[in-house]
């Protein structure tokens, strides 16, 4: 392969630098608590008030949102609850019995806490709002802690508005790695949560990474900085391809964006044309820097170059502007979420088309999806072995276990052959010459 641009940084760049700055503000959120972070949240946020939304409020902000945006919003949530819930029913509990007598079975339960985040920054993420609540509410869970930064003096009121619809329990005004630690230790709740979803910036991922890696809950996805890649060949329009991945890039100035290409003139009209694309923007400074310092154009020789590129990026979003969708569906192996055609561009997953836009980044795409709501579920299993089956478990068990070496795991095995099997000769001594 040849880079016809190629990233001037790459997203470890700083990540040594936040990690000690985040663990620093966990630290002292576990030592002091709730007086930590009210101390965090008047250094950041400038925030003085109560952190828990009240009723009268949340009502204030609601009422102040234009019905045509709670119509989108209500849109959104239908799509992206709807296709939840289709995942929810994939997925069931069921009892099977593998041999006389031996019963086993799956049960699925919700996670009873879920804290999910809704960035904030130069974005109302009122579509965030809506893929971690309607998903966790879908998958079941009970109650629902969502933290969101405000903005002077409250969340933005089409956040407030998503994640009413969306079904919140708890609404927290309050961003940062601070809100990630209220959540996962239950400060101001009393309530700590089993997962934490949502995106955020790097600091935010980090939190979470952190609290996870303690053992305090676990995460939905390690949601970094927002990466983009399109794979198109000759036949796709590179003005489209352009204007998708300027679209991506004004995430943030850490975004990167790529095009995998097997057609160099394609790649070269997409280079030429980015800054202009850029220059026309209302706020041209943010996409400008992520093009600049992490965008690359990558031109592979055919397409079966171009899925291990792909798969050795595993991009959180990949466009296929290419001949033979289906061919890409069955060949890719690592991505976060796909788009497949020139009709579907990555803001319809971003907003509403009903897939869900919390997905994995920095190739976590190699070992995880996206958000759903079996991230949501605890699946557990149960068995039931009878007196008789035991003849052939407890005698298998007992075999294996001295084949392990694990003499207390075997002689539990041989009691229940001896107790419910007492005229039966027992020859424990196949794997092991010790005798009790």
């Amino acid at each position: 392969m040849e880079y016809i641009k190629k990233a001037a940084k790459t997203a470890e760049s700083d990540s040594e630098k936040i990690r000690s700055i985040v663990q620093g503000i966990l630290s002292d959120i576990e030592k002091n608590g709730e007086e930590a972070v009210v101390q965090l949240a008047r250094k950041f946020d400038g925030w003085e008030g109560d952190f828990i939304l009240s009723q009268e409020k949340k009502q204030r902000l609601i009422d102040s949102v234009p019905e045509a945006i709670k119509q989108d919003i209500r849109f959104a949530h239908e799509q992206v609850d709807g296709f939840a819930r289709a995942q929810r029913e994939s997925i069931r509990e069921f009892e099977k019995e593998t041999l006389p007598g031996v019963r086993l079975g799956q049960r699925i339960i919700p996670m009873k806490v879920a804290g999910c985040y809704i960035p904030g920054g130069r974005f109302a993420h009122a579509c965030s709002a809506i893929m971690s609540v309607a998903t966790a509410k879908a998958a079941g869970v009970e109650t629902v802690i969502a933290c969101s930064p405000p903005r002077g003096d409250s969340i933005a009121p089409a956040v407030v508005y998503a994640l009413d619809v969306a079904g919140a329990d708890i609404i927290i005004e309050m961003g940062g790695v601070q809100a990630i630690a209220t959540m996962a230790l239950g400060l101001f709740t009393g309530q700590p949560a089993n997962i934490l979803a949502g995106p955020g910036n790097a600091y935010v991922a980090e939190a979470k990474s952190i609290l996870s890696s303690a053992g305090k809950c676990t995460i939905d996805v390690f949601a970094g900085p927002t990466e983009s890649a399109i794979i198109a060949d000759k036949t796709a329009d590179y003005m489209t391809v352009a204007v998708d991945l300027v679209s991506q890039a004004e995430h943030g100035y850490d975004s990167p964006v790529w095009l995998f290409t097997d057609s160099r003139e394609l790649g070269e009209k997409v280079l030429d044309v980015i800054p202009k694309i850029i220059a026309d923007m209302p706020n041209p400074e943010v996409p400008e820097a992520s093009w600049r310092d992490y965008g690359e154009i990558v031109l592979c020789h055919d397409r079966e170059e171009l899925c291990r590129v792909n798969d050795q990026y595993a991009a959180e979003h990949v466009q296929i502007m290419a001949e033979d969708l289906d061919w890409w569906v069955n060949n890719l192996t690592s991505y976060g979420s796909l788009f497949l055609g020139e009709g579907s561009t990555v803001p319809h997953g971003d907003k509403c088309s009903g897939t869900n836009h919390i997905l994995p980044t920095k190739k976590a795409g190699h070992y995880s999806g996206g958000l759903n709501v079996m991230k949501f579920l605890k699946i557990y299993t149960y068995q039931e072995i009878s007196q008789e089956a035991n003849r052939v478990i407890s005698g298998a068990a007992s075999r294996l276990s001295r084949v392990e070496g694990m003499e207390g795991h075997a002689r539990a095995c041989d009691w229940r052959l001896r107790k419910y099997f007492p005229d039966q000769e027992w020859d424990f001594e196949v794997y092991n010459q010790t005798k009790y």
